[in-house]
């Protein structure tokens, strides 16, 4: 490895063990959030209420010095109430900007389904580009911006369905279930004593681990993870049988092959190492193409889910040797 994968790999375990003092018991979703962040994309978080989404999020904000704000989505909410909007300063006698929460370097977006369309898209230049335009004038966003939506996957009353290109920009779609029961044992023992999780955040026993500088470098070490020919064209070729699997309605796009190659290389690094192998590669398929994949409507009546279906394609696609 070289010297600068090598900070990277040290720099990964360092913020996966100062956010698992708080997040008990989602080792993977630390993880996959971990890749989101280092390879400059967005995630998706579905998970019921109270199990740690927003801690998460915060927590790693904290861990890598970034800034942090939240919004929540709800019905009523309006595009200026995310981006920002002019306002005009009688002292001044000028329009000044008085800018929005979009304005930060971690966002996290609640319950992001609450708000309809024309809201959500306020986020989607942001994402795509890291900027903002307010009245025709374009303002830039940290090179570290990330997006963190969360959804509730059992409440559908009063909610609007993403659109399918604001899904396609959220590199991955991260499942938070409950702990297992040891982990929620752990939890309701620190509830009692004054070692909760949002205490611990807040005395500082959280260390931070790096700048946001410095993150923006270690991004850039990311391409010293070697990706073999036969593995760029195992990515191709599972993204194309999304397309013509006779259950899918809708494939994945090819944002969804830059996805999967990107995250597979992130896993490599945090599983501390220099390339990355199929294995890389099928863990991080079902988080890629969860929110992308739209089944045929008879399938879904059988009971089919969209798991299933990635499961089957990754049997179905020959593996490189």
């Amino acid at each position: 490895m070289t010297n600068n994968t090598e900070i990277l790999k040290k720099v990964l375990q360092q913020t996966k063990r100062e956010v698992a003092k708080v997040v008990i018991g989602h080792d993977h979703v630390i993880d996959q959030a971990l890749i989101a962040i280092f390879s400059g994309h967005h995630a998706l978080i579905e998970g019921v209420p109270g199990v740690a989404k927003t801690l998460l999020v915060r927590s790693l904000a904290h861990v890598l010095g970034c800034d942090f704000a939240r919004i929540q989505f709800t019905p009523d909410l309006m595009p200026t109430d995310i981006t920002g909007t002019n306002v005009f300063n009688l002292q001044k006698n000028a329009f000044s900007l008085l800018k929005g929460p979009i304005f930060t370097t971690f966002l996290l977006a609640d319950e992001i389904n609450r708000a309809p369309a024309k809201t959500q898209s306020a986020l989607l230049q942001a994402m795509q580009e890291r900027t903002v335009t307010i009245d025709r004038k374009t303002y830039a966003l940290s090179s570290n911006f990330t997006v963190f939506a969360t959804q509730n996957p059992i409440e559908y009353e009063g909610t609007y369905p993403l659109p399918e290109a604001q899904k396609d920009r959220f590199m991955l779609k991260i499942a938070m279930d409950h702990p297992a029961r040891e982990e929620e044992m752990m939890l309701a023992q620190r509830m009692l004593g004054n070692n909760s999780p949002e205490e611990t955040l807040a005395s500082g026993a959280v260390k931070q681990t790096i700048t946001p500088e410095t993150l923006a470098r270690l991004r850039q070490t990311l391409v010293g993870i070697t990706v073999k020919e036969d593995l760029i064209t195992y990515i191709v070729d599972i993204v194309r049988k999304t397309r013509t699997h006779q259950s899918v309605l809708v494939g994945a796009g090819p944002r969804a092959t830059q996805a999967l190659l990107l995250a597979a290389r992130t896993y490599a690094a945090i599983d501390e190492r220099d390339f990355v192998t199929p294995d890389d590669i099928k863990s991080m398929a079902i988080p890629v193409f969860n929110h992308r994949l739209i089944l045929r409507p008879e399938y879904e009546i059988e009971g089919l889910t969209v798991r299933e279906v990635i499961e089957n394609i990754l049997k179905e696609v020959a593996v490189p040797r």
